[in-house]
């Protein structure tokens, strides 16, 4: 016998489970991985105390983490999805921008549909790639750093929903990489393109967040948005979504994603286009800001192929 009590202890009653494990997790080299780890040990201990989980209960929970992970595939991101729909999603990203949540910021959710290697497109290009019906849009964008100043050369990513709420790679009926596109600003910070007007969408509900929502009494939709990502060294990646305030769900996101900041001037026109002689009526335009703020320029990992 060592006489180490850290090394032999013996659990003798409940209270003793959360101490030995906090002493494993205080033993951990890294610094940040050793405070993300006690502090989660800390809590989880704390919530199964209070609300006394049944061992019924707990196996349940564990069923739910692994099907979440099953259901999560190239096309289909389950864990991203339930992670919004707990408000987690948006809570890690007002935590991370915007002076550390102390004001508005131009960061949004990434979500469950990102793509890299978005065909490039030429500045007032159209994104549409197989034949979509919907309202033409008419998008003008410009970015800029905190003061202002246009950024030139930033890689800007877009993707949308189709009108019928789908994304493409969720409809066989879509061609791949359908209303996905980059651009590169001009010199002042201005990208261009055309496609048709979004609308609000069903999240998928076939899995463990569809179960959630219905014990919830919880309707599934997030509202209208276009998806920007931003890259340029120097500056911290932006991942935007702009919303269309005339949406009917705008003040119920099911993922709780919707800032003021994050609100766009959808401007609908019932007269010509000024300049586009095959645009139909009604059509659409929206011109957005998108500020930047300075750090280190690192692409997240795409949560679908």
């Amino acid at each position: 016998m060592t006489g180490d009590r850290e090394a032999s202890m013996m659990i003798e009653r409940e209270q003793d489970v959360t101490a030995a494990a906090l002493a494993v997790m205080e033993r951990t080299s890294d610094p940040r991985l050793r405070q993300i780890m006690v502090s989660l040990v800390k809590h989880l201990h704390a919530f199964v105390r209070d609300v006394r989980l049944t061992e019924a209960e707990f196996r349940d929970a564990t069923a739910i983490v692994a099907e979440l992970g099953k259901l999560t595939t190239d096309t289909h991101n389950e864990v991203v999805l339930m992670a919004g729909s707990l408000g987690v999603s948006p809570l890690v990203c007002l935590l991370n921008n915007g002076d550390q949540g102390n004001t508005e910021t131009d960061q949004s959710l990434l979500g469950p549909f990102w793509r890299l290697n978005s065909p490039r497109v030429e500045n007032g290009g159209s994104i549409v790639r197989s034949e979509t019906p919907g309202a033409p849009l008419f998008v003008s964008g410009r970015v800029v750093d905190k003061d202002g100043r246009p950024v030139t050369g930033a890689e800007v990513d877009v993707w949308h929903a189709s009108p019928v709420g789908l994304y493409e790679n969720q409809d066989p009926e879509q061609a791949d990489m359908n209303l996905r596109g980059k651009f590169t600003t001009d010199q002042d910070g201005r990208f261009a393109f055309r496609s048709v007007m979004m609308v609000g969408y069903p999240i998928p509900t076939s899995g463990v967040v569809g179960r959630l929502l219905k014990a919830q009494s919880r309707h599934p939709y997030r509202p209208a948005h276009l998806h920007a990502l931003i890259f340029k060294p120097g500056f911290k990646v932006l991942i935007s979504q702009v919303y269309d305030p005339a949406d009917p769900h705008i003040d119920s996101d099911v993922q709780f994603g919707v800032t003021q900041a994050l609100i766009g001037k959808f401007l609908r026109h019932d007269t010509p286009h000024p300049t586009a002689r095959d645009v139909a009526t009604p059509w659409y335009s929206l011109d957005h800001t998108y500020r930047l703020e300075t750090g280190e320029a690192v692409l997240p990992r795409p949560p679908i192929k």
